[in-house]
């Protein structure tokens, strides 16, 4: 288990990493042994701040830091891929190349080879964060039993998604956007219950 988190924002590069090690210090209980973010600053539109809490089970080395990058991609991941073994092979017979033994790398390999298909290559639990820097681009995906909670909050330029709401919370009362139940939302959650 590892606390992913994403906040998108018009606001300076100190604020944002601020915010988001704030939101990664709620869920400092899914990942103790290691820590990680990334911040973009483009010259126009919000900043793009990714953040990680580390559980390390399959590559315990500091390789498998994250977020992790390959080429203009950005990952901060959850999970866990299981058929990475497998996967890395076809992706290696394609010509990619791997540093570690972290299924990280084979996931973040996977979007570049198959871009937004990647998902439909892999086998296992995940929430992902994905970062085209190139495109300036975030996506989120989660496997298709959503085994690996992704939350999200939308407030006018403010875009932040974390493995978990006390984290968005955490955004939400830095900034003073207003919190609370929606009322349609929880009676189709409870209907489909």
């Amino acid at each position: 288990m590892c606390g992913i988190a994403a906040l998108v924002a018009p606001l300076p590069r100190s604020q944002r990493e601020a915010l988001v090690r704030a939101m990664c210090d709620q869920m400092a209980h899914r990942g103790p042994d290691d820590h990680g973010l990334y911040s973009d600053d483009p010259d126009e539109g919000p900043g793009v701040t990714l953040g990680h809490r580390r559980l390390s089970i399959i590559d315990l080395s500091p390789e498998g830091h994250q977020p992790m990058r390959r080429g203009a991609l950005w990952v901060a991941y959850n999970g866990e891929v299981y058929n990475y073994l497998e996967l890395r092979e076809v992706l290696a017979a394609r010509g990619e190349v791997f540093r570690t033994q972290s299924d990280t790398e084979v996931l973040l390999s996977a979007f570049v080879v198959h871009g937004d298909d990647a998902p439909t290559h892999i086998n296992g639990m995940f929430a992902v964060l994905l970062y085209d820097q190139a495109q300036r681009r975030l996506l989120l995906t989660r496997d298709r039993f959503g085994v690996k909670p992704l939350y999200y909050l939308h407030h006018r330029d403010i875009f932040a998604a974390a493995s978990e709401p006390k984290a968005l919370l955490s955004v939400a009362r830095a900034l003073n956007i207003p919190v609370g139940v929606d009322d349609t939302a929880l009676s189709c959650y409870l209907a489909d219950a």
